[in-house]
């Protein structure tokens, strides 16, 4: 197995046939060892499985929630120059009134037309 071979003394044909040699174990070996890592492979998965199946079975938290309803939000901001560009007053500012704000605006311009006024005329109506 320790054989070491000159190689500049060696004619083409002997370097052709050691090569030819040395292919086939490393084929041989290559091959062993892949079905080797293909067994531990589908043991791995095995067990990954079990595992999985033993959580699923002891603890049902995968499985999706369903989502909370959220009551709808009414847009308290306008933009003037284009109506159909509103705002909640929740989350991230929109650019156009970061923009507004900048060039000294305040909030107060773009608020949408109360609700508290229309429910106090509608209940002066039920009083009369």
């Amino acid at each position: 197995m320790s054989k070491k071979f000159n190689l500049d003394a060696m004619s083409i044909d002997e370097m052709w046939q050691l090569h030819e040699e040395i292919s086939a174990v490393l084929s041989i070996r290559l091959t062993s060892e892949k079905r080797e890592l293909e067994k531990r492979l589908a043991q791995l998965r095995r067990e990954k499985e079990m595992r999985q199946s033993e959580s699923a079975d002891s603890q049902p938290r995968d499985a999706p929630r369903e989502r909370r309803k959220y009551p709808r939000v009414f847009p308290k901001y306008r933009n003037p120059n284009e109506p159909t560009e509103t705002w909640s007053g929740r989350g991230k500012q929109p650019r156009w009134l970061t923009a507004a704000l900048k060039t000294g605006h305040t909030i107060d311009e773009f608020v949408i037309g109360t609700v508290e006024s229309k429910k106090n005329s509608s209940s002066r109506r039920q009083r009369a």
